[in-house]
């Protein structure tokens, strides 16, 4: 196998840059530029030199095979940051018989392909580099640490279970076998069957903290959407006008509420009207609308009374607080003095968090479609098992595809098309 190298953080000017060489021959190829390596896993300040050139000092530390991200022999040089540094420290490694600049995610499908991470441990990864809310970050880090492994072997080990005592049957078809297996079996299947439902109802939640949620402000035209978002974006991010239809298409603003990834939207003020680009970004509204996660209409009569249809946990705010009346009890917020904007931020808050409270360690779609495969054959196992004329062979083949289901949700089977979008993603020091 090739011995890579990348660097490992990212471009720019820094104070510090680490390069990172994964492979056979990178013990060798830093000795070739400072001479006596330190101890492994004792990091230490060398020269390093090309050809009587010097060109940085840099902290060398070094892992063994089989101690190592990759699970191969690994070495880093902790260099200093500046672009033209680092670009020595490429050229000169590139210069050295048998090693080669890394692909993008090479360092990490080595680690898979090593049996050091198994593939949610990759996903994981991934989503923690691109982690922008604290939600985002606990979640990648629960994944990256193995929860989803853990929880699929033991799922697996209850299949294995049921197979086997399955299996036994079969073998010994001819002969008396001393105790009824359906019981264990059924009782396997019930309770597996139990968890995996579990799991997957809780996919949808774990993907809006992964992918973030859509808050969208819908109201009539003049009622304030837009100065409320610059309020709570900080920013002008809209333009603001005492002219009715000034919004035609919908603005966003990313933002953080309650640890969470938030997209809010201001859409067109909703009126009818015969202008054809106004109508086209109401159109463009209602549908945003209708789409997002949670919307907050804001009013000023106290009704909603908008062609946007209101669902479950829709927040209804009254408009203009400067201005307006006293209402006592009711929010009441205002985009020009702020009045109101930090309950409503932390209402917006409740109930994301709420709707994420159901969170499982399965966090994608393609882990949905796992378990759902495998909630499929369970499904069928379990009704081949109460049938009159049970056929255990049908019962074992059923129990073997749920299993495989899981091996897929790990990546130890069929996952080969799936790695190069995965790891695609990645930067090349990763």
């Amino acid at each position: 196998m090739d011995t890579i190298f990348a660097p490992a953080t990212a471009r720019g000017r820094s104070g510090l840059a680490v390069i990172r060489l994964s492979g056979p021959l990178a013990h060798s190829a830093v000795s070739a530029l400072c001479g006596k390596l330190p101890k492994v896993r004792v990091a230490a300040l060398r020269r390093l030199v090309w050809k009587d050139d010097l060109i940085d000092e840099a902290l060398v530390l070094l892992f063994t095979a089989g101690a190592s991200f990759t699970g191969e022999m690994v070495a880093e040089l902790h260099v200093h940051g500046g672009p033209a540094v680092v670009s020595a420290v490429l050229r000169v490694l590139g210069e050295q018989p048998g090693l080669r600049l890394a692909e993008p995610g090479e360092f990490s499908r080595r680690a898979l392909e090593n049996g050091v991470i198994d593939l949610t441990q990759v996903e994981g990864l991934a989503d923690l580099i691109d982690a922008e809310t604290e939600a985002q970050r606990r979640q990648a880090v629960r994944v990256l640490s193995g929860s989803i492994r853990d929880r699929v072997s033991g799922w697996r080990s209850g299949l294995v279970r049921a197979a086997a005592l399955l299996e036994a049957t079969i073998d010994f078809a001819d002969e008396d076998v001393p105790v009824d297996v359906t019981p264990e079996v059924l009782s396997l299947i019930d309770g597996l069957l139990s968890e995996l439902t579990a799991e997957a109802a809780g996919i949808a939640a774990s993907e809006r903290i992964r992918d973030g949620f859509e808050v969208a402000i819908v109201g009539p035209p003049n009622v304030g959407k837009s100065t409320l978002l610059n309020r709570l974006a900080q920013r002008d991010a809209a333009i603001t006008s005492e002219i009715a239809g000034t919004t035609r298409d919908v603005i966003e603003v990313r933002m953080e509420i309650a640890g969470l990834s938030v997209t809010v939207l201001d859409t067109a003020g909703l009126r009818d009207t015969l202008d054809p680009l106004e109508r086209a970004g109401i159109e463009r509204a209602v549908v945003r609308a209708d789409a997002a996660d949670l919307r907050v209409f804001l009013v000023e009569d106290g009704s909603a009374g908008l062609s946007v249809k209101a669902h479950a946990g829709d927040l209804v705010v009254w408009a203009k607080a400067d201005v307006g009346p006293e209402r006592a009890g009711q929010l009441a917020v205002s985009g020009r003095t702020g009045a109101g904007i930090a309950e409503l931020v932390q209402l917006i808050g409740a109930v994301l968090s709420t709707r994420v409270a159901s969170a499982g360690v399965l966090v994608r779609e393609r882990h949905r479609i796992a378990v759902t495969d495998g909630l499929v054959a369970l499904a069928e196992s379990r009704s081949e098992v109460i049938s009159r004329e049970s056929r255990p062979e049908l019962v074992a083949e059923s129990l073997r595809r749920a299993i495989r289901a899981l091996d897929v949700l790990v990546g130890r089977v069929d996952v080969e098309d799936l790695l190069g979008e995965i790891f695609a993603s990645f930067c090349i020091g990763k």
